[in-house]
């Protein structure tokens, strides 16, 4: 009996101080551990219907990846505007040219198959200087009409009609006598446009400063000559009335008085 506890006392001495004996008993601690516990994470990017899920250990070190929403700019056109085309302006490119270009917009135009509209007339002076001198110049503006070439007619010469191209807005011509008409008239393959108040235009005196001198000599002539007659009218209206009253002083003397002597 004495030597079975010895024998048990002894088995229990080996078992607690044997090293093989704990590392197999925290092996088996270590393996019967719970798992790793994986946590979901949800991410929003940029707005609330976006998502990304993901798997995050302790182990990880490097930073997830965030996909960034897609935004779609709506591009706003701006309105087309008129074209940089002045009707009046010479040698310039047709408002159809300028609208393939720039998109821009031009004025209606009647069609190609109809007589254009009238012109209008901007200038009619006579040129006071240089080669031209003492010749006419005319000045238009194009109508809203597809032209081929313009003419210009004076009065009483309608058969020696001078033409110009069609992107002329300026022609010159012989001198005038003051109050002959001029109009200037529009051309394409299906007519010739109707003569109007603003294609048509009478010459008058040119506003030159000699001209503007001599008006001012015959204005101040008449001036002085309507002077001249009112001064002479008070005058000769003063006399009179001086000379009608002497006479009358003379009618009222006294009748008993006389040269001869007394009566």
């Amino acid at each position: 009996m004495a030597s079975l506890c010895r024998n048990l006392t002894a088995l229990l001495l080996f078992l607690t101080t044997s090293p093989l004996l704990h590392s197999h008993l925290f092996t088996h601690a270590a393996s019967a551990s719970p798992p790793v516990t994986h946590h979901r994470i949800k991410i929003t990017a940029f707005g609330p219907d976006y998502y990304e899920d993901a798997d995050y250990t302790d182990s990880i070190s490097s930073p997830p990846d965030v996909v960034s929403s897609k935004r779609t700019t709506l591009l706003q056109h701006e309105p087309p505007q008129p074209c940089q085309y002045d009707p009046c302006l010479e040698n310039q490119d047709p408002c159809q040219s300028l609208a393939e270009k720039t998109l821009c917009l031009c004025p209606g135009v009647s069609r190609s198959d109809e007589p254009p509209h009238a012109p209008r007339i901007k200038v009619l002076q006579q040129i006071s200087a240089g080669a031209d001198s003492g010749k006419i110049e005319v000045l238009w503006c194009a109508p809203s009409s597809v032209v081929s070439e313009y003419r210009v007619v004076i009065e009483g010469s309608e058969g020696d009609a001078l033409k110009f191209k069609e992107v002329s807005r300026r022609g010159v011509i012989r001198s005038v006598e003051v109050g002959t008409k001029v109009c200037v008239e529009a051309v394409n393959s299906a007519g010739i446009s109707s003569p109007s108040d603003f294609s048509c235009e009478r010459f008058n005196r040119p506003d030159s400063p000699e001209y503007k001198m001599l008006a001012g000599v015959i204005g101040g002539g008449v001036a002085l000559l309507l002077i001249l007659i009112i001064a002479a009218v008070i005058i000769w209206k003063y006399h009179m009335h001086k000379k009608a009253k002497g006479d009358s002083t003379d009618g009222l003397g006294n009748p008993s008085y006389s040269t001869e002597g007394t009566l």
